[in-house]
């Protein structure tokens, strides 16, 4: 029995499909956009809403779900569902996160010119050279 327990405390998933759940719609139309999970299709489809995105049931399998959920009803409306949006600030969590940091340093480094790709290495270089001599310097000043 204390085996059991041990498995059941160390749970692999954190994050569950649930009702006011945010997720982020990563392929088809509204790609790259937030939105709430409002109700359960069934198991591959969940009905969601959102500010930015049209009443819809989307697969699953289209949807990242994120640490973010809010409080709503189970099938509430587009109205209820901006209200519960708007008052849990899920534009700033979402904002704030690693998650949308890095996808727009993607985005970013997908616009740069060859010109430009060339002055990122170059910048890198040059760090990764200063760091070399300042650990270089560190080692000499500790074995002294």
């Amino acid at each position: 029995m204390l085996f059991l327990s041990a498995i059941l405390l160390k749970m692999v998933y954190r994050r569950f499909v649930e009702i006011g759940r945010v997720a982020f719609v990563r392929f088809g139309q509204d790609e790259g956009k937030l939105c709430a999970v409002v109700d359960i299709v069934d198991q591959n489809r969940a009905l969601v809403d959102g500010p930015n995105i049209r009443r819809q049931a989307i697969s699953f399998k289209f949807l990242h779900l994120t640490p973010v959920v809010i409080t709503i009803g189970h099938g509430c409306g587009t109205s209820a569902v901006k209200k519960a949006w708007e008052k849990e600030g899920v534009e700033e969590k979402w904002r704030q996160s690693t998650w949308y940091k890095k996808l727009q340093m993607k985005a970013t480094r997908k616009q740069l010119s060859d010109f430009d790709r060339f002055k990122l290495m170059k910048v890198k270089q040059r760090r990764s050279w200063l760091i070399k001599m300042e650990m270089g310097r560190l080692k000499k000043a500790q074995n002294k």
